[in-house]
């Protein structure tokens, strides 16, 4: 049983679904393991990973918009106000979703669903530098 690790950084432009399945992909290809598992995780708490459709973008349209909706900006009941309108939405967004996956691994591949990708669901309105940390478990190769 072998193990690998990296940390990514993906760069927001501000709250909306950021697509690096591609990323994944080539780290586990990199890897050289044939089975395994990975885990994906992201250490911030006003962002989050979601597995979703990546076939029509208006899926992710329609994702965040709900969750704009869900959690809207100005809910006078928040006290939490020290970094801005967005923060506290922010982070019941990200508790709302979740901050890690795994993947199976198989034939040196992550086993996606056919139109299925993994994306940061970046919940703040401003640009941020997010950090996931990739880490695959397996044998093989």
């Amino acid at each position: 049983m072998r193990q690998i690790q990296k940390s990514i950084e993906i760069a927001t432009r501000g709250a909306g679904l950021y697509e690096f399945t591609a990323t994944v992909r080539g780290f586990v290809q990199e890897a050289g393991m044939t089975t395994g598992v990975l885990t994906v995780f992201c250490g911030h708490t006003s962002c989050s990973l979601l597995l979703s459709e990546n076939a029509d973008p208006d899926v992710q349209a329609d994702l965040h918009e709900f969750f704009r909706r869900l959690v809207p900006e100005g809910m006078d009941w928040i006290r939490h106000r020290v970094e801005g309108p967005d923060d506290m939405p922010a982070h019941i967004k990200s508790a709302l979703t979740q901050n890690s996956t795994s993947v199976p691994v198989s034939r040196g591949s992550p086993m996606f669903g056919t139109w299925q990708g993994i994306y940061l669901f970046e919940h703040r309105a401003r640009p941020h530098r997010r950090q996931i940390v990739l880490h695959l478990v397996g044998e093989g190769a």
